[in-house]
């Protein structure tokens, strides 16, 4: 399993266009419906700081978030976007869950 969290900071009036960026991807990877992909994204308390939560039965599945377009598409435009405080990407390894993941 690979779990991935990422963290980072917009500018106010990038929030909406970058709420609407993740929307797209979370559309195709509905349409998709690999089970062995789960991936949810989080707004903090300040309204700008969004955290991603990726997790992966395979590591190969992460190609397939990888080579979306609307993904390639978000990633670009959130690096064009002037971040406040930049993106931070952790590695994770669970420890327990409640339920299953996979």
């Amino acid at each position: 399993m690979k779990i991935v969290k990422v963290t980072y900071t917009v500018r106010p009036e990038f929030v909406s266009t970058n709420q609407a960026n993740i929307n797209a991807v979370m559309n195709d990877l509905r349409k998709l419906d690999n089970p062995g992909i789960r991936y949810s994204t989080y707004l903090g308390d300040d309204g700008k700081t969004f955290m991603h939560f990726a997790q992966f039965e395979h590591d190969t599945l992460q190609q397939i978030l990888f080579d979306l377009q609307s993904f390639k598409s978000f990633q670009q435009q959130v690096k064009e976007s002037g971040l406040e405080v930049p993106t931070k990407q952790e590695q994770m390894i669970l420890v327990a869950s409640s339920y299953d993941i996979f």
